[in-house]
């Protein structure tokens, strides 16, 4: 048995059922026929320099620093930003995800860089916009920028024991 793509149906059973993801906004809009969206909580400044290395004894994360919305939105120059969504997800052992920016973003000359959702993860995530366009860009508080694709994948006892478990709960 190989794996594969949940679709909106199969993903909305699993989060009314499964918790598979809370506090999101509007099942009903989120929900994709191969995915769901997730939406903007916040968005920070990075500020500082980080660090990675092999073992993460010398892994530095970079500082940031929270941008507040302004008549619900904030408009960002170009350059590097962090996001955190406003939904939290719970991957069971037996699902991965991956996030892919909507199509708007990137029409808009924007991206949104993320890590895989391992097996076995569950907090509020964090990813990475990029703004390369020249004239910036406007977010509005809790816009759709990223869709969570979930795939099933074989299951063993192999499960995300990170530092980002449950963080921002």
């Amino acid at each position: 048995m190989g794996s594969f793509v949940l679709n909106g149906n199969e993903i909305k059973k699993l989060v009314l059922e499964n918790q598979l993801i809370q506090n999101y906004i509007d099942l009903d809009i989120q929900i994709t026929p191969n995915g769901f969206d997730m939406t903007v909580k916040e968005i920070h400044s990075i500020t500082s320099g980080g660090a990675v290395d092999f073992s993460n004894e010398k892994r530095k994360l970079s500082e940031t620093k929270l941008m507040e919305f302004v008549d619900n939105f904030v408009f960002l120059q170009k350059g590097s930003y962090k996001i955190v969504y406003n939904e939290i997800v719970n991957i069971p052992k037996d699902l991965i995800a991956l996030g892919r920016p909507r199509s708007t973003l990137l029409r808009c000359g924007a991206n949104v860089g993320t890590a895989v959702w391992d097996r076995g993860y569950s907090g509020r995530s964090e990813s990475l916009l990029t703004v390369e366009n020249e004239k910036g860009l406007t977010i509005f508080k809790d816009a759709r920028v990223l869709q969570l694709v979930f795939m099933k994948t074989l299951a063993d006892d192999s499960l995300y024991k990170g530092i980002f478990q449950k963080e921002n709960i």
